[in-house]
């Protein structure tokens, strides 16, 4: 930096004093315009060796799991049938509780009954990729969120897209080192976020891939913004099931069930991307006899009635 401070000042010192040369014949002559020194272009951001450890990790991880037959893509068959009881019940598990509760300040994992929650506002998602994910990884989870917002929109009937301005769901697809320093970014687009969540955004255990929160401003069960964060170091697949489970989490249907089948919501990872079973419990939600800030007992029979249309009265 000094060194270039100092070429910037010789060519302006030089500049200076043609302007008040003359030649010989008393002429004033304009100067030749000296040209400005090329900068050189900034170096490409670099990843952390703990960033390509985590790489290394996460894609044995995708790779133990298809072996094992999960992270499937097929919405379930034959094989994962579910009558009317049960997708109640599992609507009232995931879209009634809480996966997570603050205790001292710190996020943990303890099942709470709470209150319907949806969007009431149009979803207007912004994609913010960190400086060390690849161009051509950008390219295909941009195309993959787009494509996705398009199905949850058609899915709800609610308006969800992707947005340049009046943001209100920030998708956050970041390596290691980046996501470890996201806390000032996040206050400025969330004010007054709370403390807790920044902690479990920048602390992510290994053993989470990826997590979202959502704000109801006026706690009446309508969200207002939400944050989506996803670890870049996940190979494509695993990466792809973050979008598909953070997105529909962000959108109200936010605790897992260990009953839940075919559904991305059950941590078994048996299911990767959204199911049939997984898009009713969104039209559920978003079906105009559910409220925001329903309870159990008043939306249970809610969702008994619309499960029963879905289904065709199978029990």
């Amino acid at each position: 930096m000094r060194r270039a401070g100092l070429k910037s000042a010789l060519v302006a010192f030089a500049a200076l004093s043609a302007l008040a040369a003359c030649d010989p014949a008393g002429v004033k002559v304009s100067p030749v315009p000296s040209a400005r020194p090329e900068q050189p272009p900034p170096p490409p951001p670099t990843r952390s060796q703990t960033s390509r450890e985590l790489e290394a990790y996460y894609a044995r991880i995708q790779q133990s799991l298809l072996t094992q037959g999960l992270l499937r893509r097929d919405g379930g068959g034959p094989d994962t049938p579910f009558n009317q009881r049960q997708l109640v019940d599992n609507f009232v598990r995931i879209a009634l509780y809480e996966e997570f509760s603050s205790v001292g300040g710190r996020l943990v994992a303890r099942q709470t009954e709470s209150r319907l929650h949806r969007w009431e506002h149009p979803v207007r998602i912004r994609i913010r990729f960190g400086d060390t994910i690849p161009k051509a990884q950008q390219a295909k989870d941009r195309a993959n969120i787009v494509s996705y917002a398009a199905r949850l929109a058609r899915v709800t009937g609610h308006p969800i897209s992707i947005a340049g301005s009046a943001v209100n769901m920030h998708v956050f697809i970041v390596n290691e080192d980046e996501r470890r320093v996201i806390g000032p970014q996040l206050r400025q687009i969330v004010p007054g976020l709370d403390q807790s969540a920044v902690d479990a955004v920048q602390n992510m255990a290994r053993s989470t891939f990826c997590l979202a929160f959502a704000r109801d401003a006026a706690n009446n069960g309508a969200y207002t913004e939400a944050v989506v964060v996803i670890r870049g170091e996940h190979p494509d697949l695993l990466r792809l099931s973050c979008i598909h489970e953070e997105i529909a989490q962000a959108l109200g249907v936010s605790n897992d069930s260990p009953s839940a089948r075919p559904s991305i919501f059950n941590d078994d990872e048996e299911f990767g991307l959204l199911t049939t079973h997984d898009e009713m419990l969104l039209r559920m939600l978003y079906d105009s006899r559910m409220r925001p800030g329903m309870t159990v007992s008043e939306a249970r029979p809610v969702a008994e009635t619309i499960a029963a249309e879905l289904l065709g009265g199978e029990s």
